[in-house]
């Protein structure tokens, strides 16, 4: 992996904490530089997880979420704020909880608590299988739980409508991060262990399946732009269940694609931010055709601009997010997993229709008055450039040496 590609996150987490800080500026510009400041200093870690996702610890992902839940409970008097913060502790907590018995379990019936060390212990056959059959799905639970593919895909749509525009992009895209690297982290070595291979492969290949037909059965139904961006985040988790899929079928012995991963998880951020704040300025679906919101008659510019993200997070051809949609695809198709692959295609369509749709509703229908004399402030223009840049440079800096022999 060349250097340009393994800083590809981190320059992408750069732009998304950039954004927030323009937002959090003109949220609170009338309370002093301190007190616009607090939130950034807030938002540094979520930006450190997406940019330094591979010194990721399990208890690094406790933390992150026990930030993002505090920061959420921090406004006490916003139901929406509330509600968000009691999911996230009910659904990710016990998840934690339970995926951290499961590491003890696993602990117990290898005599040791190195990650190393327990496949090739377990593989002796010394201890019976059930109790390692057992702790395996649960130590793998929270990654699930956290990549927020279906069906615990609520959470993250629930995070995009109910948190603050600054907050929900970088918030979201650490904690599925935090996802994907703690599969990962628990998932390595398991060649080892056989029979932990196969159940790990079955375990991983069942949750892509279900996270791919799950989202794309639930878009459709969506009338929130909000839910609509969340839902579309949960298949990205579901691609890394797929690309993960791909590697247990090999017997776990095939390494994660570092490439294909350090570009995911660059996109996930930059086009989570530019989608997730675009959603805010998107009418509520209706059955009746309605005019375009303010943003789309008064600013037509920037309005593209932010649907650039909204339709790379969907992976429309001939956006970045295709791209990453596409690698996983060609994997799926290289291991002959035709069930995978028909239920990754019925994802990605379901995504596209519904990223074209919320497009025509933004544009609304011809209005003959004049555009409402208010406008957008500039910050919040500006900060749907600036992912929609990152998205560009990621286009054009990244691609030509992702598809360079390596």
């Amino acid at each position: 992996m060349t250097p340009l590609i393994a800083l590809a996150p981190a320059f992408a987490a750069a732009i998304a904490l950039f954004a927030a800080t323009l937002l959090v500026g003109e949220e609170r510009r009338r309370e002093g530089v301190l007190v616009a400041l607090t939130p950034v200093a807030l938002l540094t870690p979520l930006a450190w997880t997406l940019a330094a996702y591979h010194t990721f610890t399990a208890g690094w992902a406790a933390l992150i979420v026990a930030l993002v839940i505090a920061i959420l409970a921090r406004e006490g008097d916003d139901p929406l704020q509330s509600e968000c913060a009691l999911k996230l502790l009910w659904v990710i907590g016990v998840a934690l909880a339970l995926s951290w018995a499961g590491d003890a379990l696993l602990a117990l019936a290898a005599g040791t608590s190195r990650r190393d060390e327990q496949w090739g212990v377990l593989a002796l056959g010394v201890d019976p299988q059930y109790l390692w059959s057992v702790a395996l799905p649960l130590s793998l639970l929270a990654g699930l739980v956290l990549l927020g593919g279906a069906p615990f895909h609520f959470w993250i749509a629930d995070l995009l409508q109910g948190s603050p525009a600054w907050l929900a992009p970088l918030a979201g895209g650490a904690l599925q991060l935090s996802g994907a690297a703690w599969l990962m982290l628990r998932l390595e070595g398991i060649e080892k262990l056989p029979a932990g291979a196969a159940i790990a492969s079955g375990l991983i290949a069942v949750a892509a399946g279900i996270a791919f037909l799950g989202g794309g059965a639930t878009l459709p139904g969506q009338r929130r732009p909000e839910r609509r961006m969340g839902t579309l985040a949960s298949l990205q988790g579901a691609l890394v269940l797929g690309a993960l899929a791909t590697r247990q079928r090999a017997g776990g012995g095939r390494p994660m694609d570092e490439v294909w991963f350090a570009v995911w998880a660059a996109h996930l951020a930059l086009a989570l931010t530019g989608a997730g704040l675009l959603s805010r300025f998107l009418p509520v679906s209706t059955a009746e055709p309605a005019r375009a919101a303010t943003l789309f008659r008064r600013h037509k510019v920037s309005a593209i601009v932010g649907l650039y993200s909204l339709l790379s997070l969907a992976g429309v051809p001939g956006t970045p997010g295709s791209w990453v949609w596409l690698q996983v695809a060609r994997r799926l198709a290289a291991d002959n997993a035709r069930v995978l692959l028909i239920a990754m295609a019925v994802a990605w369509l379901a995504a596209i229709t519904v990223a074209l749709r919320q497009s025509r509703e933004a544009f609304g229908v011809a209005d003959p008055s004049p555009p409402p004399a208010s406008t957008v402030p500039w910050p919040a223009r500006a900060a749907l450039w600036v992912p929609a840049a990152g998205l560009v440079a990621l286009a054009w800096l990244v691609w030509p040496l992702v598809e360079a022999p390596r």
